[in-house]
């Protein structure tokens, strides 16, 4: 347990806060910085009071937190833990949550932490919900299964109105999106397509995804947005700018905080029908994503 006092921790937490928002302003576009918001989320675990005596604790949520972030309430009344519900009707279920499909990696990661400081109602499938649990807390529903088990990937989407795919594999094993409101996928097919040799070996399995991804949500009759990006890599994101040249997917590069960033703007354009698009760092400075989007559903 970390010694420090009540008042010590409370005041680094907050420092942590003017540090993210520092960040985003100077960096315009509000890009979502990795490193500093698993940080803060994962301060949050230590248990302060706040000045009213209340108990703060993202592991049982505290209730001011809980409130804020929209995170579930883990217990009743009386103590109890409260279960999932699974007889709710299909029909009947409030669908206001939001799909991450793989939290294990670093760009679905830094998806999460996003919609968590956007007040999203968050669902991710993750491997290890130990680990999970450590770095998000109850602010995301995370959820451990096998992806080709038919009921798994039903539970999975119970409450959802919209899908993030930060990769491929996972709407390929769907057997329906009925009630899914916006699908956004992130794609590197091009990448893949474009490989060749070893690599083109290496690639093909997800290759064979990404497309199969494609063609279930384009028969879906959802509305879909697909953000072709070129290779993904660890630079940092927001300064370089973009580009959206036809073409450019196939032999340019984006870092994987701007992909993160985009899929994030792009969940909160929903197309009429879809949306698909290049893009990789240039020198184009977007200063409104909405705006973007509208441009290049035109260009379409």
């Amino acid at each position: 347990m970390d010694e420090r006092s009540d008042n010590e921790l409370l005041t680094e937490l907050s420092h942590q806060w003017r540090v993210f928002y520092l960040r985003q302003y100077l960096r315009t576009n509000s890009y979502i910085l990795h490193t500093i918001m698993l940080l803060q989320i994962r301060i949050l675990v230590l248990i302060v009071h706040d000045p009213s005596g209340e108990d703060v604790n993202s592991l049982t949520g505290g209730p001011k937190l809980r409130k804020w972030y929209g995170a579930p309430d883990p217990y009743a009344e009386d103590g109890s833990n409260l279960e999932e519900p699974d007889k709710s009707s299909e029909e009947d279920e409030v669908r206001d949550a939001v799909l991450v499909t793989d939290g294990d990696n670093e760009i679905g990661q830094t998806i999460i932490l996003s919609l968590i400081i956007k007040r999203v109602r968050v669902k991710a499938l993750v491997k290890d919900k130990r680990a999970a649990m450590e770095s998000f807390g109850n602010y995301v529903e995370s959820i451990t299964g096998d992806p080709k088990d038919s009921s798994f990937l039903k539970k999975s989407l119970r409450g959802v109105r919209a899908i993030i795919c930060p990769n491929e594999g996972f709407l390929s094993k769907v057997e329906s999106l009925k009630g899914i409101q916006h699908v956004v996928i992130l794609s590197q097919l091009f990448v893949y397509r474009a490989s060749s040799g070893v690599q083109a070996i290496m690639s093909s399995n997800a290759k064979n995804l990404a497309e199969q991804d494609e063609s279930m949500v384009v028969a879906s009759g959802i509305p879909y947005t697909i953000i072709r990006t070129g290779v993904l890599t660890n630079d940092r994101g927001g300064k370089p700018g973009f580009s959206f040249e036809k073409g450019c997917a196939t032999n340019g590069s984006l870092s994987k905080e701007d992909a993160a960033f985009i899929c994030i703007e792009a969940l909160n354009v929903v197309p009429e029908k879809e949306l698909v698009f290049e893009v990789v760092n240039g020198e184009e400075n977007v200063l409104n994503w909405k705006d973007q989007f509208g441009k290049l559903m035109k260009q379409a």
